[in-house]
């Protein structure tokens, strides 16, 4: 550990640098501890000041010092868990492994003071007498639940136990991500020859020699990053490899060794499940589903259900067309999971006329970015400008100023979009800075990760057309934070229920689909000829290809977390015989897994974001396809009012209003599921 002064430590002195950005180049992993053991002693200390005032509670000496309480620790976790998941090394690692149950008491400690609480529901129980606006009884209420939620009432006992399994909890979910992280870090599987490279076209040769030089290595390889496996997945026709690759991708966080994740899951979901009855829930998905836009499992499982059906009949379908497919090419097989991709590739080029390797030079990671920097424009009236004089964590990373159409500043936007051994799998936005009012006009700092296979130097890097949707989904993220326009940090942002944040993100992936922005921004690399129109009609054609497995292959996974959370009592779970049993009661199809499989199921474990939460995506998905359609409906994807109510009522109210009000200012009216089954071509099926 640093033995040198506080004032030397970067995270706890104030920061010069422009718009305030942490200095991360002098920033160092033994930085954290003690910038953490201050930020955590001032915290206890202003919550003390609250809970010792002898006057009686009102909404500026209890809620609002609450939301103006704990900045010096906000700042030093946003550093973290930013370098942690984006550019990590084992000194950071190790810090998080310590750090992590030391977060989870403090946050716990608060949550459950009683003389707080006591002031907190004093309050409430005269909300309606104390001259309150809408915002500041949003921000009460939720004030209220969380504490509520999180055991405020409960006794000492209880209290004591809630508090070591919540810590309990925090150490086994870094210890689930970072098993995971050094599962794909470790592997990297190399080709020597051309017969190992067969089918695999130019543009993923390049990326994996990129992978290769990014870990001291010659040649090719393929690493278990998403963009590197699925991509050889679809093309490379040597089945023993492409069963090795997959293998060890759906194997991360399951080999029997020292990462070997399938008892932490058991742990986690035997000490979530005492967690929700010390709560009185009968099981976690109640507890977790009663403060969701869903608000009950039953409710969940009926939407998850409606599409089940129809998703697993698609697919049924598509793999008898995949297996006669394998028999006409002489294959003496049964189709396996490893294979689907590769013969989906080849059957959608046959009944669509599609080849990505035809697509993708279209799709110019740049021109990507610019096509969502315009659609931000058309809604938003947005600017963005790039910023090379601020900080970052890595070469790779850029910075974007961003204005609004009347010249004012509405924040800044960070794209870190390259994989890279030290950064985690995935795709997320994460805050630096969260908009606010209540502390000055404080403007939103964002950051969008992604894991796209960076082209040689000098090259462009192109994109799947599920890559270029997926950066457009991000920075729908990243919109919600920055055109947040609220007063307090409570309700700024992306701080809604987990089945109401995908909103945002799913609804902006629409404006990537539309025949004018990709006739617009899809140009060749190298030529900027437009996409010939045949090729985008025939894209276009062909997006709900293959939406039976990718809906299945997510429908999987989100029953399976539901499942695990409905558990009363879970005992010692064998966490791989459940999987196993609750996909035989669903009828899963061999020939598909998971999208994420137990042992590195992230959004669920590693730290719990999603848990009892993944159908969170398919929930928002019904409001996503229907606020589409609200646009469509005007014969205008960029119609101004319905931009400017889609920006007051969703991207900038935050969590202002109950989703489900939220939802309904915009669109009048709550969705049925039909959007969603039109959007993934499954309404007939």
């Amino acid at each position: 550990m640093n033995n040198s002064p506080l004032s030397d430590n970067p995270l706890l002195v104030p920061w010069t640098t422009p718009d305030g950005i942490p200095p991360f180049a002098q920033i160092r992993p033994e930085h954290f501890a003690p910038a953490y053991a201050r930020a955590f002693a001032d915290h206890d200390a202003e919550i003390a000041a609250i809970t010792g005032r002898t006057d009686p509670p009102d909404f500026d000496n209890t809620i609002a010092a609450l939301e103006l309480s704990g900045r010096a620790l906000t700042r030093v976790e946003h550093v973290f868990h930013l370098l942690v998941g984006a550019h990590s090394n084992e000194a950071l690692l190790a810090v998080e492994r310590g750090i992590s149950p030391q977060i989870a008491g403090h946050w716990n400690r608060i949550r459950t003071n009683a003389a707080l609480f006591r002031r907190i529901d004093a309050l409430m129980r005269q909300a309606d007498t104390l001259g309150l606006d809408a915002e500041q009884k949003r921000v009460l209420e939720r004030y209220h639940t969380s504490f509520r939620r999180a055991g405020a009432a409960l006794d000492e006992a209880a209290k004591k136990r809630l508090a070591e399994i919540i810590e309990r909890l925090a150490a086994l979910g870094t210890a689930f991500s970072q098993d995971v992280l050094a599962d794909e870090q470790a592997f990297a599987l190399p080709f020597s020859g051309e017969s190992e490279l067969a089918g695999v076209p130019e543009f993923m040769r390049e990326a994996m020699k990129s992978d290769a030089r990014q870990r001291g290595l010659e040649g090719h390889v393929v690493t278990l990053s998403r963009s590197s496996i699925e991509p050889f997945l679809q093309f490379a026709r040597r089945r023993d490899l492409r069963e090795k690759v997959f293998r060890a991708f759906i194997t991360r966080g399951d080999n029997n060794g020292a990462t070997d994740n399938k008892a932490i899951i058991a742990e986690i979901v035997a000490l979530r499940a005492e967690r929700a009855r010390l709560l009185g829930y009968a099981d976690f998905a109640q507890y977790r589903l009663d403060d969701a836009m869903a608000k009950t499992p039953a409710a969940v499982r009926s939407l998850l259900d409606t599409v089940w059906v129809r998703a697993r009949n698609k697919e049924l379908a598509d793999r008898d067309a995949l297996q006669a497919l394998v028999q006409e090419e002489g294959g003496n097989f049964a189709l396996a999971p490893w294979d689907w991709r590769y013969y989906a590739d080849k059957l959608r080029k046959r009944l669509c006329d599609v080849d990505e390797a035809a697509v993708k030079p279209y799709l110019d990671l740049e021109a990507m970015i610019d096509a969502a920097f315009y659609t931000a424009q058309r809604l938003f009236g947005l600017r963005f400008t790039p910023r090379p004089d601020v900080p970052v964590w890595h070469p790779d990373v850029r910075v974007w100023e961003v204005r609004g159409g009347d010249g004012g500043e509405i924040g800044l936007f960070f794209g870190d979009y390259f994989a890279r051994p030290s950064k985690q799998s995935g795709a997320w936005m994460t805050p630096l800075r969260e908009q606010e009012k209540l502390a000055g006009d404080i403007r939103p700092l964002i950051v969008n990760v992604c894991n796209f296979a960076k082209a040689p130097d000098g090259e462009p890097t192109l994109l799947s057309f599920d890559e270029a949707r997926t950066l457009f989904h991000e920075f729908g993220h990243a919109l919600h934070g920055l055109l947040s326009a609220v007063t307090y940090p409570k309700i700024s942002g992306t701080n809604v229920t987990t089945d109401f944040v995908e909103l945002p993100s799913q609804l902006y992936e629409h404006w990537l689909e539309q025949p004018d922005m990709l006739r617009r921004f899809a140009r060749h690399y190298r030529t900027g000829a437009p996409m010939p129109e045949d090729l985008l009609q025939r894209l276009l054609a062909a997006r709900n290809f293959n939406a039976g497995f990718a809906t299945v292959e997510y429908l999987a996974s989100a029953y399976v977390d539901l499942g695990f959370h409905s558990i009363g009592t879970p005992g010692a779970i064998d966490s791989t015989a459940f999987e196993n049993e609750a996909l035989k009661n669903l009828g899963m199809p061999d020939e598909i897994v998971m999208r994420h499989r137990p042992p590195h199921f992230g959004h669920i474990f590693s730290g719990g974001g999603y848990a009892a939460a993944y159908y969170s995506y398919m929930w928002s998905e019904v409001l996503d396809a229907d606020a589409f359609e609200a646009f469509e409906e005007t014969g205008d994807i960029f119609d101004p009012a319905t931009a400017r109510r889609l920006r007051e009522t969703i991207y900038a109210a935050g969590g202002a209003r109950d989703p489900a009000d939220a939802y309904k200012a915009f669109r009048g009216r709550l969705p049925s599921a039909d959007a969603l089954l039109r959007k993934r071509g499954l309404e007939a099926t």
